[in-house]
């Protein structure tokens, strides 16, 4: 801590003809040094302090600590019984007040206690702007393969209007993965900073290898009619704390969204993380692949021995495949609204005959879309075993070709969790078996057409 006195005399200026103008310029400077930790420069912003939503300091403040100045000691050596008073080497240049302190001393131990007033579930809250707090449960289901957000309340939200007041909303997202293609978003309370939701959102189709490696973002926005939405805070919570089956409560601090990495500009600077850079890169590049979600239900019919069926029962008493198409999550948005116009279609290749297509119904408007249709192939156990399954996934358009969202293949050649359905739905004769499948946007060895 140092403190500088600069003084300057200056003498009287007389002019003589015949003389130059003389200054005399006397400069004394004492410098104090006070032993000590070296603390941290403050931001501009703890200069006026805020209360946090959940701080203690609930008091009104007197004018008298509103106004508390700022204070610029020339002998202050921040020893007990100096000038300023307090002690322990607190007090310095430009230090600032805050309300409660009995002066200089205890400015640092009453921003500390500040600091760590918001202290939620763990988590680090960002101690120069106070954005509010959210309360939410998540529920993971392993058996429905969802997720469950249940949105409870916020509180001491920011004030984003004019008339110091929020119109609140919330959104989700899974990362990685396509923002549009997976948000979700509650319902907008009017005129508050304490809003109360108590509302429910679900993913369909969350694989426990989703739940090790995705992460929810949740955010806050205030709604604005005549402008865009204004983005409040947010906080991420890695899926992996979440146990099947259990709900885990969170209390949490919102905070501001952290700066996106460029792994290409920083792989020549830090060459000694470049494995980490490379998983990152391929986590990105497989989180662009994916277009989404869809459950199928595959069923083998042995041969029936009942002669007295008709219809579609007789035809399926010589055994074959039935395929359910029973629903999608978060697809990828192919219409400039934000959404799509989704269908399925299924063959079973190859085909000769080109006979095997079916096609499910449009459903307007909506990147989560419910078909709960089936289809049958007629076909024997030992042929179904040199069969590939394709299921494909469309956006439908009017007057111009159908875009391509996204398609899977099941076989005995698929691999991973493909190749896993199709083996349990060989051995299970008889038996449905559901599976959720991610939709990529290639299939080996097929050429899309519509």
């Amino acid at each position: 801590m140092r403190s500088f006195t600069l003084t300057l005399s200056l003498s009287p200026m007389t002019v003589r003809k015949g003389k130059r103008l003389g200054i005399t310029i006397q400069e004394h400077m004492a410098i104090d040094v006070c032993p000590g930790p070296i603390r941290p420069i403050r931001q501009i912003s703890a200069y006026f302090p805020r209360l946090s939503p959940t701080s203690s300091f609930s008091e009104p403040l007197s004018p008298n600590q509103v106004a508390a100045p700022t204070t610029l000691s020339p002998g202050s050596t921040g020893q007990a019984g100096g000038p300023m008073g307090g002690g322990g080497g607190s007090s310095g240049l430009l230090s600032p007040q805050l309300p409660g302190a009995a002066g200089g001393g205890g400015s640092l131990s009453a921003m500390s206690s500040m600091d760590t007033s918001i202290e939620i579930d763990s988590c680090d809250s960002d101690d120069n702007t106070s954005l509010g707090t959210l309360e939410f449960d998540l529920l993971y289901e392993k058996a429905t393969s969802s997720l469950h957000c249940t949105v409870l309340r916020a509180k001491g939200l920011k004030p984003m209007d004019f008339n110091g007041l929020a119109d609140p909303y919330v959104k989700l997202h899974l990362l990685p993965g396509a923002c549009k293609a997976n948000k979700l978003k509650t319902k907008t309370v009017r005129n508050t900073l304490n809003p109360m939701w108590n509302e429910t959102l679900t993913y369909c189709g969350i694989t426990e290898e989703d739940m090790y490696r995705k992460t929810l973002r949740v955010s806050v926005c205030d709604e604005d009619k005549l402008t865009h939405n204004e983005f409040i805070g947010e906080s991420r919570v890695a899926l992996r704390r979440v146990k099947p089956d259990q709900t885990k409560h969170f209390n949490i601090c919102l905070e501001h969204p952290p700066p996106l990495p460029s792994p290409t500009a920083m792989s020549t600077a830090l060459r000694g993380i470049s494995c980490y850079l490379r998983e990152w890169e391929t986590e990105q590049q497989r989180s662009l692949e994916e277009r989404g979600r869809l459950l199928l239900c595959l069923q083998f019919l042995p041969p029936s021995t009942d002669g007295d069926l008709k219809g579609e029962a007789k035809e399926r008493a010589r055994g074959g495949l039935c395929v359910g198409v029973k629903r999608c999550a978060h697809l990828a948005a192919m219409d400039v609204n934000g959404f799509s116009d989704p269908y399925v279609k299924t063959y079973l290749k190859p085909d000769v005959h080109k006979k095997s297509k079916h096609k499910t119904a449009v459903i307007k408007k909506t990147l989560n879309p419910e078909f709960n249709e089936e289809f049958f192939y007629e076909i024997s156990f030992s042929e179904l075993a040199t069969k590939t399954l394709e299921v494909t996934v469309w956006d439908y358009d009017l007057g111009k070709s159908n875009d391509f969202i996204g398609g899977v293949s099941l076989g005995c050649h698929s691999q991973g969790d493909t190749l896993q359905h199709w083996i349990d739905c060989l051995k299970n004769k008889g038996k449905k078996v559901e599976r959720w499948h991610t939709l990529t946007n290639e299939l080996p060895g097929s050429t899309l057409q519509e």
